[in-house]
């Protein structure tokens, strides 16, 4: 597995962790996985850049995996799954430093790893659609971080 794929899937596992387990604090699964799992402290950080930053966006990424791919239901999408597509969505969506295609790509690697026999297809073809409105989507999350920000002022 290469390193920033190695990084992502420590970033998936704590999140469907929390995502299952409401009571694991993210910073302590954080901990456990990475004294499991060695990687180097810049490929931690990565991991952890997108651990705390899909968290706080969780339901703002599913609110709009919901408007942008309706024809697949979130409280129906397996939580293994749900958790990859928030990570590449933040990737190319929210974060901006991955490609869209690097982020897909990455994604489908980690629906093949973890997901069932149909996920590699379900996640590329929801990221697709969510990509067909890349910029849009953007100027949203942006809007409501700025909004949120606002009201803690």
């Amino acid at each position: 597995m290469k390193p920033r794929t190695r990084a992502r899937s420590i970033a998936l596992q704590v999140l469907y962790e929390t995502d299952i387990a409401n009571s694991h604090l993210p910073g302590d699964v954080l901990k456990t996985r990475l004294e499991e799992t060695l990687l180097a402290d810049d490929l931690a950080e990565f991991a952890r850049q997108i651990i705390f930053g899909v968290l706080p966006l969780r339901q703002d990424l599913d609110q709009l995996i919901a408007k942008y791919a309706p024809e697949w239901p979130l409280d129906q999408i397996a939580a293994i799954d749900r958790n990859i597509l928030r990570i590449a969505f933040w990737e190319f969506a929210v974060s901006r430093e991955t490609p869209v295609k690097v982020a897909i790509n990455e994604a489908v690697e980690l629906a093949k790893l973890y997901g069932s026999d149909s996920a590699p297809r379900f996640v590329n073809g929801v990221l697709g659609t969510l990509a067909e409105h890349e910029n849009e989507i953007h100027q949203i999350i942006k809007n409501r971080i700025n909004h949120e920000k606002e009201l803690e002022s």
